[in-house]
């Protein structure tokens, strides 16, 4: 599976400008990669196809598998279209124009993001279709994008609103744009993160919007997993009284949009199940665009997305981890005790710690800035590798600014890079 040069049906992106990233030389920056590859273009490596391993990878490097990648991409494209909603990933995930083009390719109609930096990243490799999955009211950032919006008019933009106040910023920097931003009111939950409170609070936002002459009204947005993502019976409870807010949202304002279709958009990686139950299915004469927001899918992991997705939480295997860290043995001062060369530095913990692969029932117990404390279920020696899967991909992937792309056998098909 080559990522170089993707053939991306429609676009959707720049092709020259993703596949003009191969020919960039690696180099003593890009941690974990082969001193012997420093100076030279991931498409000349990719041309002999070496093993990483006996190439000689600096550890601790990150892996991505390629043949787990392509899955969990078809995979969550054909659950989506069986099911008549639209996938726009959020590409904070991995902040990776190549793998946002992969996902644009196997179906996915706009690439998320939650600030205005992430929106310049992919603006920079050509896309055109961003969900900016935030407020945004700073003047700077309003002014770019109102420059963008008029430079490029087949460009696609929609944020998010939640107060009358960021409505009015929203309209005082805008002053002079050509175009109009598309907003959706976006609905909260108590004890949540962004969103209208109340009923009353969302109409007020709504009427606001629709009287701005610089922002359009299209839809209603939300985000269930702002308390957590355990599968307890009373954050479930919270989850479907809140996406049950945002569907009364929509019928309560279904006269006042100012566009055809509405967009309504909820769905991370933990219950983009519930998401499509409750906000599919609209009446009659009421034209809607589900888009799920989903990213951890595409690397899924083997722990918090392994027990939380809903492909995956009762044992099941629909979606593959694709994501690994490989580490050494640095010392084994105790029987039971490994050191391995890996720490907050290089893998996520926020969310679990990583999980020892192959080492029976071997577990990490904690993590320095570059140690990883292993309590050992299986033998090993000071030099030996050792595999982890990890626990929550976003924070995973952005310590890391090439990450190379494994086949079966360990040899690298590609290398892709993030922009964090």
């Amino acid at each position: 599976m080559t990522m170089s040069g993707i053939a991306a049906g429609e676009g959707g992106f720049d092709e020259r400008k993703v596949a003009a990233a191969a020919e960039e030389p690696l180099d003593w920056s890009h941690k974990g990669i082969p001193p012997s590859w420093w100076g030279r273009s991931v498409t000349g490596i990719v041309e002999q196809a070496p093993n990483l391993f006996h190439a000689g990878a600096a550890g601790p490097v990150c892996v991505l598998r390629a043949e787990a990648l392509e899955h969990n991409l078809d995979t969550m494209a054909g659950w989506c279209r069986a099911r008549g909603v639209e996938l726009a990933p959020h590409g904070k995930t991995h902040m990776s124009p190549q793998l946002a083009a992969l996902q644009l390719s196997a179906g996915a109609t706009a690439i998320t993001v939650a600030t205005v930096g992430q929106a310049a990243v992919f603006r920079a490799f050509g896309f055109r279709d961003l969900v900016l999955a935030n407020e945004l009211v700073d003047n700077a950032g309003l002014r770019w994008l109102s420059a963008e919006l008029d430079r490029d008019p087949r460009m696609g933009f929609v944020c998010w609103v939640d107060s009358v106040r960021g409505v009015e910023l929203m309209t005082a920097a805008l002053a002079g744009a050509q175009r109009p931003v598309d907003v959706c009111v976006e609905v909260g939950l108590p004890g949540g993160r962004t969103g209208c409170r109340s009923a009353t609070e969302a109409d007020d936002v709504a009427r606001a919007a629709v009287a701005s002459p610089r922002l359009r009204l299209v839809g209603v947005a939300g985000y269930e997993a702002a308390l957590g993502q355990s599968l307890d019976d009373d954050l479930i409870g919270a989850v479907a009284t809140h996406l049950a807010d945002v569907r009364a949202t929509v019928d309560r304002l279904s006269a006042v949009f100012e566009t055809d279709t509405v967009f309504v958009s909820a769905g991370g990686s933990t219950y983009f199940d519930d998401v499509t139950e409750a906000l599919t299915e609209w009446p009659d004469g009421l034209s809607v665009r589900t888009v799920l927001r989903s990213g951890c899918y595409l690397t899924h992991d083997h722990g918090l997305y392994a027990q939380t997705s809903p492909l995956t939480r009762r044992g099941g295997d629909a979606l593959r981890p694709a994501l690994e860290m490989h580490a050494q043995v640095v010392s084994r001062p105790e029987p039971d005790l490994a050191i391995v060369t890996m720490g907050r530095r290089d893998v996520s913990f926020d969310q679990g710690l990583p999980i020892p692969l192959g080492l029976g029932r071997s577990v990490v117990t904690k993590l320095n800035d570059q140690h990883a404390y292993v309590h050992l279920n299986a033998a090993v020696d000071v030099g030996d590798w050792v595999r982890f899967g990890i626990s929550h991909p976003c924070t995973t992937f952005d310590k890391w600014r090439a990450i190379p792309v494994l086949d079966r056998d360990d040899r690298v098909v590609d290398v892709v890079r993030t922009y964090f």
